[in-house]
């Protein structure tokens, strides 16, 4: 698997480049928009960590500037029905940054800007990007923000609602989580949440 690529750019595009390695190797890469427009003209060295794809029909190579921008790349991968065209549109319209505060704010209009993702698209990436994200202090913390006067059951609702889950539901699950396990903080009981509403429509 080709991690990481260093070389004399060849030929420079819009959302693709070709970089000659010293070995005489020339790799064709696919790029989000900000990175294919921050290489060096034809000529100029560039250096990209790369993500491989093998199919059985295609072998391809994504680069990107970052190992921060290759992680989150892999991470929307494992979006279900998340292909990496796709997850290359994202990251060419937004950073790792603002996808952590995009989900940290339920922003499904901010997801239904990249081509070929609807509502229903956006709101299932919003989810199961609250998994993958948690680690992001940001997300978390947005996501979870307690109501004044209300208690984890009112935040875990209010969470899951701006996730774009009608509140019977989210109340119903809630307050099964939080009857399981009665010590659980507003992150804790969210993802849990999360969890129960993903196996009912598994």
């Amino acid at each position: 698997m080709i991690g990481y690529i260093e070389g004399r750019v060849v030929v420079r595009r819009d959302r693709y480049a070709i970089v000659l390695t010293p070995g005489g190797v020339g790799y064709e890469l696919e790029l989000p928009g900000p990175v294919a427009a921050s290489l060096p003209a034809p000529g100029g060295q560039a250096s990209l960590f790369v993500h491989t794809v093998v199919r059985e029909d295609a072998f391809e190579l994504f680069g990107f500037a970052t190992i921060e921008d290759r992680e989150t790349f892999r991470i929307l991968i494992g979006i279900t029905k998340l292909g990496p065209k796709t997850a290359l549109a994202i990251l060419s319209r937004y950073t790792a940054d603002d996808l952590a505060r995009i989900v940290a704010t339920a922003d499904l209009d901010a997801l239904t800007q990249v081509s070929g993702i609807g509502k229903k698209s956006a709101q299932r990436i919003l989810i199961e990007l609250t998994y993958k994200l948690e680690g992001q202090a940001a997300t978390a913390a947005a996501v979870t923000a307690p109501i004044p006067g209300g208690g984890v059951l009112a935040d875990v609702v209010a969470g899951l609602t701006n996730l774009g889950y009608p509140e019977a539901d989210a109340r119903r699950v809630g307050t099964a989580v939080l009857d399981d396990e009665p010590d659980l903080d507003v992150a804790g009981a969210l993802r849990q949440a999360l969890k129960r509403l993903a196996s009912e429509k598994a």
